[in-house]
């Protein structure tokens, strides 16, 4: 069974939190079941602010 691209986790290179889109950022206004690619490029990390273009695939 291959991963869809809504079950990548994205981890911040700043300070290691990590987005599930399972969960979104509910606080942030990206409701549960967005994927990464569906984030508007103003959000930012709800951990310590880094932009989105600082966060990588989480393996």
């Amino acid at each position: 069974m291959s991963e869809t691209s809504t079950a990548q986790q994205w981890l911040c290179e700043s300070c290691g939190f990590i987005y599930d889109p399972t969960e979104g950022d509910p606080d942030g206004g990206i409701p549960p079941g967005t994927a990464f690619e569906d984030i508007p490029d103003t959000w930012f990390c709800p951990v310590c602010g880094a932009r989105k273009k600082d966060f990588v695939p989480y393996e």
